[in-house]
């Protein structure tokens, strides 16, 4: 067990907020039945694949004959993916939830990820144990894993552990993968006849899980007051120091909800959208170009100092730069052993090169050796370049350093340029969760064991009105195949969640693009400080920025 420091122990004593309706005994909390939600597209392919489970309809929890609640329940639960703050409140509202709906029921945790179903991996969570974890961060209570159940074999194992061990439910707690996971489970459970009901709530600090009734993620909030207090404190230095600019990557691969969010946080002065790069269809020398100009702009003022947010994934998003990695995923796949017997560096970028047509080729050399190096890499589980890997930052801090001489030298720059650069990852992962991710994971647990209580199989966990106080929130469920596309995953056609990016006419983006030229030449720097637990709610309980201005603008 982890030695406990003040804050730690003080935790503890917290005890979450929740929504009004959840003070009701259960058996007063009616499953209401809203409208039926449908996938944006494939539809006729998704109801091919989740018979089942397709044209459900939504639900909100209201005042109303419920169900009884005689009945000890064995649910299962998973935590899936990268660790986001709230985990442990997930759990811990699941287990008050069918603990009150009766003493006798029992909740197993299925150890390392989904991996722990497969393989009979297993723990009884009872209420000395989880006293250890309540309002804190991290997913070591039962561990995480990153295994998908898609094959045949997998599915067969997870259904004879499942009846072996008597579940009435399991709750999968993940991401757009994991929930998918969810998805094919509940299909196969009932095409096996198995009185199994799958339910999963919404996981990633990325924020791209989301949609009208799932307004975020949790662990989303946390993690950005957590990267904004570093970047503030980081503003806070350029302005003292006056002689760098610092280049901040943050996490958010497929989607720059958090760069967004800690920009309205922190005001630095550039910070790109990787949505917007791809609308527009930036080039990198057009990306590169407006970085400088901003630099000059401020070294005309005697300011060679600054601030610039990077999102994860933004060399996915550059066109040509996407459609480089895309001709580098092919001559790998294609090359195969031939490739991986080489030694890393020098000897795949040279390979890479001369299979590269002459226009990708010319752009493939343009980039630091260290770039083309990192794009040479292994690809991960799905194909995919491992951006995380790939230091975008630095490449921005190369061409930019070298578009600034060029300037230089046309006499339109007379400034200094130094620079810092900084990678906020996992920094934000496993911290304490803020109160909002306390109440809402918490919330979200308790929503799940409702779902099940009503036998609502295939349906993710849904809170609304969360710019509202928690008293206000408005908990219910959608199915999980309504937010579902087909996508082609190694070479198959793949039913997965479609990841939400930023919506560049949505209220956030527009008011950043109202703000950002303001920024650009400021050095009035928000300052966020630190996550605050304990004072007025004003502080300590305060939406994401983004959030607010979806649902209060």
């Amino acid at each position: 067990m982890l030695e406990r420091s003040p804050l730690h122990t003080a935790r503890y004593a917290y005890t979450p907020k929740v929504p009004e309706i959840f003070l009701e005994p259960l058996p007063h909390i009616k499953a209401l039945p809203s409208e039926v939600i449908e996938p944006d597209k494939d539809k006729e392919l998704l109801k091919s694949i989740f018979p089942n489970s397709f044209g459900k309809p939504a639900v909100k929890f209201v005042k109303g004959e419920g169900v009884p609640s005689e009945k000890a329940f064995t649910v299962g639960v998973i935590l899936s993916g990268g660790p986001a703050a709230g985990g442990h409140n997930v759990i811990a509202g699941l287990f008050d939830g069918i603990k009150k709906a009766n003493p006798k029921s029992k909740l197993i945790g299925f150890k390392g990820g989904p991996s722990g179903l497969i393989d009979g991996k297993y723990l009884e969570i009872n209420a000395d144990l989880l006293e250890q974890y309540r309002n804190t961060g991290g997913f070591d209570i039962i561990g995480s894993g990153r295994t998908k159940i898609e094959t045949p074999q997998q599915l067969e194992k997870s259904f004879e552990n499942a009846i072996k061990l008597g579940l009435d439910a399991l709750v999968v707690i993940g991401g757009d993968d994991s929930n998918t996971n969810a998805a094919l489970l509940s299909e196969y459970f009932i095409q096996k006849g198995a009185p199994v009901t799958v339910v999963g709530v919404p996981k990633t600090i990325d924020g791209d899980l989301k949609n009208e009734w799932i307004e975020i993620s949790f662990g989303f909030d946390t993690a950005t007051k957590v990267y904004s207090e570093l970047i503030g404190n980081i503003c806070r230095d350029a302005s003292s120091g006056r002689k760098y600019w610092h280049f901040i990557k943050l996490m958010g691969r497929s989607a720059s909800h958090i760069a967004l969010e800690c920009a309205f946080q922190t005001r630095p002065n550039i910070a790109l959208i990787s949505e917007e790069i791809e609308a527009k269809q930036m080039s990198l020398a057009q990306i590169v170009a407006t970085i400088a100009d901003a630099i000059a702009a401020r070294a005309a003022k005697g300011e060679n100092f600054g601030v610039i947010i990077v999102p994860e994934g933004l060399i996915e998003f550059i066109p040509e730069i996407k459609a480089l990695i895309a001709q580098i995923n092919e001559i790998i796949a294609a090359a195969g052993s031939e490739y991986e017997s080489l030694p890393r560096g020098e000897a795949q970028r040279s390979f890479i090169l001369s299979k590269l047509p002459a226009e990708t080729a010319a752009l493939f050399s343009q980039l630091p050796e260290s770039i083309q190096t990192q794009l040479c890499w292994d690809r991960d589980p799905h194909g995919n370049v491992q951006v995380s890997r790939i230091e975008t930052e630095k490449l921005l801090v190369e061409m930019v350093s070298r578009r600034l001489k060029e300037m230089s030298a046309e006499g339109t720059y007379t400034g200094t340029f130094d620079y810092q650069t900084h990678f906020f990852g996992y920094e934000g992962r496993c911290a304490f969760p803020s109160n909002f991710d306390a109440d809402y994971c918490y919330s979200l647990g308790y929503s799940a064991c409702l779902l099940i209580l009503h036998g609502l199989t295939g349906y993710i966990a849904a809170i609304r009105n969360l710019a509202a106080p928690p008293k206000e929130w408005i908990p219910g469920g959608i199915p999980i195949v309504s937010m579902m596309n087909i996508e082609r995953r190694h070479g198959k056609e793949k039913p997965v969640i479609k990841k939400a990016l930023v919506d560049l006419e949505g209220k956030p983006f527009k008011a950043f693009a109202q703000v950002r030229d303001k920024w650009a030449l400021s050095s009035d720097y928000r300052i966020p400080g630190s996550v605050q637990y304990f004072g007025p709610p004003s502080i300590t309980d305060v939406p994401a920025i983004i959030l607010q201005l979806e649902q209060n603008s």
